[in-house]
């Protein structure tokens, strides 16, 4: 089972370290010009993405970001 984290702010690349292949709800998420995450506070992590949404809809952080480490297949189409 996954617990929350701390609220220290993580970098995207401290993030996609720690959290390889998984789902990530980030809170108070930062964005660069170009709207690519820069950095935020990992409040959940999970392989299932249904489990990190449902701890989003428990915990209703007030502005939060998902997020997918992982690498995401060609065939795969993503629908923002």
């Amino acid at each position: 089972m996954n617990e929350t984290i701390t609220n220290r702010m993580m970098t995207l690349t401290e993030i996609e370290k720690q959290f390889d292949s998984e789902w990530v709800l980030v809170e108070d998420p930062e964005f660069d010009k170009s709207d690519v995450l820069i950095r935020g506070k990992v409040l959940w992590h999970s392989k299932n993405r249904d489990e990190v949404y449902r701890k989003d809809l428990e915990l209703c952080p007030y502005s939060a970001a998902y997020l997918y480490t992982g690498q995401v297949p060609e065939n795969i189409l993503i629908n923002l």
